[in-house]
């Protein structure tokens, strides 16, 4: 019995070791007596690993975003000990922008996870400005690292091909800058053979040093007086730079080739006339290091220069066509392995602009001496016709190869008047009295005010209980005052009682103060100037794209004196030229606001243009047509009446225009000159009727500066150039010799 039990107990050990995990093998009498080993508990089983797919869609988003350093981050503690994070950073940077990447689509296609290893199949495209769409199916190893996957990288995770040294490489082709013509297809922006002119002092011929800085000041747009003082100032040996000019541009200079003139020619993009509308224009500039990564995904080789302000900036796309390449795959030792992709360069396109070569041009002239703004502009369309902000620049200076470049560009940089700034469209002013148009139309809408409603407008007014503001009128005749005179002319007596219209047309300061502070105080009416300013177009973008604006500023008035400031255009009211040229065009199109626009035309080599001009209403004018057309008269009275404060300035002027006086104190020295109004001569010369905005920075009445410019304006756009002599106004910076321009009687304005 004794000899069963052991066979029974032998049986039973022998199914335990064969049922038994981790039982050891080899002799079976071994085995048979082998300890069986226990089966694993719940705490003793491995812990599942992670998502090893959300990883890998973790590490592509983030090179999606050119997050090496999340990347990075990602690796696999063995890949981070092969290579830096700036190595690894660098790595991809070339490749994406050698490919010219500009986005980059993934998809997770597989994944086979173990306990310590995935392998996670993915597929990439990289959508290339040149070498089209390179797709590829690559499988990516991770390691699981104290619980997070890890990425094994190498360069063949980017694209296979680039396993074992090798590289890319991409073959530029790129087609030459489009140029940009003005209206009627004059140059203002092309390549071309230029000369740069300037002035070696000592080898200056005293009896030519007349015709010297003469010519060079017809040529350059300059005063010959303030290039006699530069000599002057000036060491002998020195070197003057002054501007460029193409053959044609110079011809009568380099004919005379008067003693201390030296020359230079270089080939550039070369901007004509030392610049026409340059802060509207722009100018090119090398790509910057900030740049570079994002030029080289549109498939620009770093090199080149491109539109780095205006227009050149807006129309880059289509100022530098499009650029051919072919991506080729290089071996380590330099030999072109295959062609992974490749396109063909098409040229250029060219830019038409609204600009009237013309007219930007005496524009520019009109205010070369003052800082300021003009801007002139179709009312039935937008389109701009002439921007001109002063002091200018001459975009030439940023060309490298250009002579002057290494002394004018600095001093244009360091320029404490700011040149580069348009003031047409980014100069925030108080408007001053040309604001009274908007407190007009407000009054008129409320429907308190009639046209024909009186004031009696005298030197004071007292309404305000703290203070007592005083007209215009009250200023000139004091200054009589003081010069032993009596205050008995239209300008230094009291305007005395006037309707609404007539208010507008002597720019009576205390009935628009009584509109203000009624509207305000009396009738819970404070916000409605302003709400009808911003109905006007102020306080927000016009909408032009093409060139940065700024959007001034409108606020509702807090109490009776920012009601009173802001009827008359002061206080925290500010505007731009850009705002107030189009805001009297709507006024004279019958009140719509239409967007300004800079671009006339688009036009590739071959077919039809790309892109063509078209009127886009923006906005209506919330006035109804019966006072739309009463503010339209007033605006006429302006000018055309003999107590208007413009009327002298127009005198013998052969063409109906509309205006309105602005003199705004600005809070540092001499007030603000504006001038806004437009012309109403269409049907007469068939010429679009053009709304014009000019602004005179810290000069003194509107009257005796806007007023004047805005006349050379229109006797420009109807008669080819201005028709009255202009007087030496004084360099920027500087007061003009002369407080009245033209020699004209003062009226002034406020």
């Amino acid at each position: 019995m004794k000899v069963i039990r052991w066979i029974k107990y032998i049986l039973i050990l022998t199914f335990l070791s064969a049922c038994s995990v981790g039982g050891t093998s080899g002799n079976p009498i071994t085995n048979l007596f082998a300890t069986a080993t226990p089966l694993p508990t719940a705490q003793a089983r491995i812990t599942p690993a992670p998502d090893a797919q959300s990883a890998v869609t973790a590490f592509f988003q983030a090179l999606q975003q050119d997050d090496y350093e999340t990347m990075y981050a990602m690796l696999a503690q063995s890949s981070r000990d092969a290579v830096t994070l700036e190595d690894f950073s660098k790595r991809w940077n070339d490749a994406l922008n050698t490919m010219s990447a500009s986005n980059i689509d993934f998809s997770i296609m597989s994944s086979q996870l173990g306990p310590h290893n995935a392998e996670v199949g993915y597929s990439i495209t990289y959508k290339t400005a040149l070498a089209g769409d390179i797709q590829r199916n690559i499988v990516m190893r991770l390691a699981n690292e104290n619980g997070t996957w890890k990425v094994q990288w190498d360069d063949g995770l980017i694209l296979p091909e680039l396993a074992g040294g090798n590289q890319l490489a991409m073959d530029y082709s790129i087609p030459a800058r489009g140029d940009i013509y003005d209206r009627k297809g004059l140059p203002i922006v092309t390549q071309a053979t230029a000369f740069a002119f300037g002035i070696q002092t000592d080898q200056i011929d005293p009896d030519m040093r007349g015709t010297l800085t003469t010519e060079l000041g017809l040529l350059c747009g300059l005063d010959p007086l303030d290039i006699e003082d530069q000599i002057d100032a000036s060491g002998p040996g020195w070197y003057l730079p002054m501007c460029e000019g193409t053959r044609a541009e110079a011809k009568r200079l380099l004919d005379i080739n008067p003693g201390g003139l030296v020359v230079a020619d270089y080939e550039s993009r070369y901007y004509f006339e030392t610049g026409l509308a340059p802060q509207a224009i722009g100018f090119t500039q090398f790509i910057t290091p900030e740049q570079l990564n994002e030029y080289r995904r549109l498939g620009y080789n770093g090199s080149e220069k491109i539109g780095q302000s205006g227009i050149e900036k807006w129309a880059e796309d289509y100022l530098a066509g499009q650029h051919g390449g072919t991506l080729h795959l290089v071996a380590p030792d330099g030999q072109i392995i295959s062609t992974l992709g490749q396109s063909s360069p098409q040229p250029a396109d060219s830019v038409y602009l609204t600009i009237d070569s013309n007219m930007q041009a005496y524009a520019q002239s009109a205010i070369e001496f003052f800082r300021g703004a003009i801007v002139v502009m179709e009312v039935d369309t937008g389109r701009i016709l002439a921007m001109a902000s002063s002091p200018d620049f001459d975009p030439n200076l940023f060309e490298p190869e250009n002579p002057n470049n290494a002394l004018g560009l600095g001093e244009l940089l360091n320029s404490p008047y700011d040149p580069l700034l348009n003031r047409a469209s980014q100069g925030q002013y108080p408007l001053g009295s040309v604001f009274k148009i908007i407190t007009f139309s407000a009054a008129l809408e409320s429907g308190l005010y009639l046209k024909d409603t009186t004031y009696d407008c005298q030197y004071e007014f007292t309404r305000l209980p703290d203070r007592t503001l005083y007209d215009w009128t009250y200023d000139y005749c004091k200054e009589a005052i003081a010069r032993g005179d009596a205050c008995d002319t239209l300008s230094t007596r009291p305007s005395g009682l006037l309707t609404l219209q007539e208010g507008l047309m002597r720019s009576c300061n205390p009935y628009f103060w009584e509109i203000g502070y009624d509207l305000f105080t009396n009738w819970n009416r404070g916000s409605d100037i302003a709400n009808m300013a911003r109905a006007f177009g102020f306080a927000a973008p016009t909408g032009i794209d093409q060139v940065p604006e700024a959007s001034g500023q409108i606020l509702d008035p807090t109490g009776p004196v920012e009601a009173v400031n802001q009827a008359i255009g002061q206080g925290d009211v500010l505007v731009t030229p850009l705002q107030v040229a189009n805001a009297v065009a709507a006024i004279a199109n019958g009140g719509t606001l239409y967007r300004p626009q800079l671009i006339e035309k688009i036009q590739p080599v071959d077919g039809g243009p790309l892109l063509s001009f078209r009127p886009e209403a923006r906005g209506t004018l919330p006035l109804r047509s019966e006072n739309l057309a009463t503010l339209e008269e007033a605006m006429f009275m302006v000018t055309q009446f003999r107590r208007g404060t413009a009327n002298y300035q127009f005198a013998g002027l052969q063409y109906d225009v509309a205006g309105k006086t602005g003199t705004a104190e600005s809070g540092s020295g001499l007030p603000h000159a504006w001038f806004a109004g437009f012309t109403e001569n269409e049907e007469n010369t068939g010429l679009p009727d053009v709304a014009i905005a000019v602004i005179v920075e810290n000069i003194g009445q509107g009257s005796e500066y806007g007023a004047p410019l805005f006349r050379a304006m229109v006797e420009t756009y109807y008669y080819g150039s201005p028709q009255r002599p202009f007087y030496d106004f004084g360099r920027i910076g500087y007061p003009p010799y002369t407080p009245t321009p033209f020699g004209a009687p003062t009226q002034g304005d406020n």
